[in-house]
């Protein structure tokens, strides 16, 4: 029995959306079998791959925050997961990733032309399991969060390699990337666990929202501070890839043309190569980059702490509160 007023770990809140999350693994493999049996084991590499399953709990804690989980709450939680594995899967592809959670990506087993087509299968799929509710504030909220998560790709592809850009850009891209589907996760649950309370729904995605961009900003510290066993791909690997991600942008802030041409070579180069890791993370850390980034990520965390503490005292404010904890204290 779970103590109200306690911190919850993290299988304890598991164990509070136990019995729904199995019904949204058994409702996602349902709905991911496509007539292509290549499409069908894409989907099933990807779910296979576990993952943390954060989206959809967060879709069902919020429902039973204010209301109780629904068949309804059960697909649409299974839809935030497609939605979620399409956009991994595209992402590998942008990114010619090879790894995904320590297993071979999808496009280093099937291909780009494949993965592409599975994405955008799983993508149709997730919209088609949406329109069968008939429910078009369910539908305006879909449509708004994947138009924001494809214009997050296109504009990282935009910068990518960039050292110009601003702290403003960066957040721009992950709030498109990543917190966007943290907050629709959250409004749909708690518009479908009660509908007509629009107050508790606006505050459920903010709290959302935030929590995804201190997620965010807490996965890019990970890039430079994890160890590739944990993390499930390899260290430093966006700048290989030409991101430049918050820790970095601070720490060039103060940096000298020296250490500013070291960024520039692995950006060119994509590797390090001529530029080991282990000299950019001496730059970071000498310009308390990862410990500003590590604020930032506060910040975020800390206001979605007090949206959470706004309703009333439960379970599952208490397990959405831990979640709060659990991510940006984490380390893969």
């Amino acid at each position: 029995m779970t103590n109200i007023g306690l911190a919850l770990t993290s299988r304890e809140i598991h164990d509070l959306v136990r019995d729904d999350l199995k019904k949204v693994e058994q409702h996602f493999q349902l709905e991911s079998a496509a007539s292509s049996h290549t499409v069908t084991a894409v989907a099933s590499h990807m779910q296979a791959g576990g993952g943390k399953r954060l989206r959809p709990i967060l879709l069902l804690l919020s429902a039973r925050l204010v209301g109780d989980v629904s068949a309804d709450a059960i697909r649409m939680a299974a839809v935030m997961e497609l939605l979620h594995t399409a956009t991994l899967i595209h992402d590998d592809v942008i990114d010619m990733a090879n790894t995904r959670r320590g297993r071979p990506s999808a496009n280093a087993i099937w291909g780009n032309h494949v993965s592409v087509l599975a994405g955008d299968w799983i993508y149709m799929q997730a919209f088609q399991i949406t329109l069968e509710l008939r429910d078009f504030r369910i539908i305006d909220i879909l449509m708004n969060v994947t138009q924001r998560m494809v214009e997050g790709e296109l504009l990282q592809l935009e910068r990518i390699g960039k050292l110009d850009i601003t702290e403003a850009d960066y957040m721009e891209l992950i709030d498109r990337k990543t917190a966007a589907l943290f907050g629709a996760c959250a409004e749909v649950g708690g518009y479908i666990g009660q509908r007509g309370d629009t107050e508790g729904q606006a505050k459920l995605s903010e709290f959302a929202w935030n929590l995804g961009m201190a997620f965010q900003l807490i996965d890019d510290i990970l890039d430079f501070t994890s160890r590739e066993n944990i993390l499930g791909k390899p260290v430093g690997n966006d700048l290989q890839e030409g991101k430049v991600t918050l820790p970095l942008l601070y720490a060039l802030a103060s940096a000298n043309r020296e250490e500013v041409r070291l960024v520039e070579t692995v950006l060119k180069d994509k590797s390090y190569d001529r530029v080991p890791f282990s000299r950019i993370l001496t730059l970071i850390e000498d310009h308390r980059g990862v410990e500003l980034a590590r604020d930032r990520a506060a910040t975020f965390a800390n206001r979605a702490r007090d949206l959470i503490l706004s309703f009333p005292d439960s379970p599952y404010r208490r397990a959405l509160l831990s979640v709060t904890e659990l991510v940006t204290e984490r380390d893969r």
